[in-house]
C-alpha cells in the first residue's frame, strides 16, 4: 500500500512539473542569478580589503599616540599589508619574547618584539637587556629565520653593538618612519635579510 501511494506521489508530481516546466526554468535562472551576484560581491569585497591593507600607512605621529598594544597591532597590520597573511600578535603574559609573528612570501618567518615609547625618540632608549631577551628566544624558542625589534623611539649605542653580533635586526623610529608611511615591505627596507627560505614568484 505504501508502495503504491509513493508511486502515485511520483507520478503526479512529475504530471505536475511537466505542465508548469516554465517555473523550474524560472528558479533555476533566479538561483543563477543569485549565484553571481553573490560570487561578484564577494570578488569586489575581497578586492577591495586587499586594496585597503595595501593602502595602509601609518606617520610617526599617530604611532607614538598609540598604546603598547595598540602598537603591537599596527606592526602586525604593516606585516599584513607587506603580504605576510599569517601574520599575528602575539604579545602578552607569556609571550616568551615575541609580540608579533609572521611568514613573509618568502617562507622566513619574522618573530618580531615591539617597544612602544609615549615620547617617541624623547623616551627611554631600548638598550641591550630588550635585545638579549629576544636573542635567547627568537631562534631557539619561535624558530625565527628574521629577528626583528620595532621602536618608535631610540636604541642605544650598545644596543646596536650587541644587534649587530646577534644578527638583530633593528627598526628605530627613523626605519620605522620609512617603512609605515611608504610602500616599501620591511625585507626591503632593511639591510642583510636571510635570503628566501623556498623559491617563489616573489624571489
Amino acid at each position: 500500500m505504501a508502495g503504491l501511494v509513493g508511486i502515485a506521489l511520483v507520478v503526479a508530481v512529475v504530471q505536475w512539473l511537466l505542465t508548469h516546466g516554465w517555473l523550474l526554468v524560472l528558479a533555476a535562472a533566479v538561483a543563477f542569478l543569485v549565484g553571481v551576484v553573490w560570487s561578484q560581491r564577494r570578488a569586489q569585497q575581497a578586492q577591495w580589503q586587499q586594496v585597503r591593507s595595501q593602502a595602509l600607512r601609518y606617520g610617526p605621529t599617530q604611532l607614538d599616540a598609540l598604546s603598547h598594544r595598540d602598537f603591537e597591532y599596527a606592526v602586525r597590520d604593516l606585516m599584513r599589508r607587506d603580504g605576510c597573511h599569517d601574520a599575528v600578535q602575539v604579545g602578552g603574559q607569556g609571550d616568551l619574547g615575541a609580540d608579533v609573528k609572521a611568514t613573509d612570501p618568502y617562507g622566513r618567518l619574522w618573530v618580531m618584539q615591539c617597544k612602544h615609547r609615549r615620547l617617541g625618540d624623547r623616551g627611554g632608549a631600548v638598550g641591550t637587556p630588550e635585545l638579549q631577551v629576544l636573542n635567547s628566544t627568537a631562534r631557539p624558542v619561535h624558530g625565527a629565520d628574521v629577528v626583528v625589534i620595532v621602536t618608535n623611539g631610540r636604541i642605544t649605542q650598545p644596543g646596536r653593538d650587541f644587534a649587530q653580533q646577534q644578527r638583530i635586526h633593528l627598526v628605530d623610529r627613523r626605519v620605522l618612519a620609512d617603512w609605515a608611511a611608504g610602500s616599501r615591505p620591511l625585507w626591503e627596507v632593511l639591510r642583510a635579510v636571510p635570503p628566501p627560505r623556498r623559491p617563489s614568484a616573489l624571489s
